[in-house]
């Protein structure tokens, strides 16, 4: 990694630039015409980010989560998930730093090592923040209606908890 912070993006820089001289093109004009549609782009997707982390802080602090977790038990002993993982499984679809955080919850209350412990590491790598990524990807260009997406998204969740609980038992 150190290689690559230190030798390799700076080369990549300095190797677009000396491309861009040798063709003879406005190489800053061209970096400023990207950095104005990257801020165009971000000021379009804001609305969509503050009410994705509204909701999450909403849902935290609400203690819809804890409700919902109580709700999902019965169907999450079925289908063997543990019930320590639920919350995980809750906010892994709105929030990237939301499950890193009830990952970290889960993994000091439980050791790594364990059943518990190793689901919840599998369910972290193998899940998506899928509202976030449909807010980001969705929302830079402009679409509003997601018709299967989200279904379907939330579909390969709903597998990836399954798989994850099978596989580490």
């Amino acid at each position: 990694m150190e290689i690559f912070q230190n030798i390799l993006m700076p080369a990549v820089t300095v190797a677009v630039i000396i491309y861009g001289l040798i063709k003879k093109l406005p190489v800053f004009d061209i970096f400023l015409k990207g950095a104005k549609n990257a801020l165009k782009q971000t000021g379009d997707l804001l609305p969509a980010l503050t009410a994705l982390f509204l909701a999450v802080k909403m849902l935290e602090s609400s203690g819809a989560a804890e409700l919902l977790t109580s709700f999902l038990s019965p169907a999450a002993r079925l289908l063997g998930i543990p019930e320590e993982v639920l919350p995980l499984c809750i906010i892994s679809p709105f929030s990237g730093s939301g499950s890193i955080a009830v990952l970290e919850n889960i993994l000091s209350e439980f050791h790594p090592d364990s059943v518990i412990g190793r689901t919840a590491s599998v369910i972290a790598g193998a899940s998506e923040t899928t509202f976030y990524a449909v807010a980001v990807y969705y929302g830079s260009v402009g679409i509003t209606k997601t018709r299967h997406t989200i279904p379907a998204a939330l579909t390969a969740d709903i597998v990836s908890f399954i798989a994850a609980s099978f596989f580490c038992r």
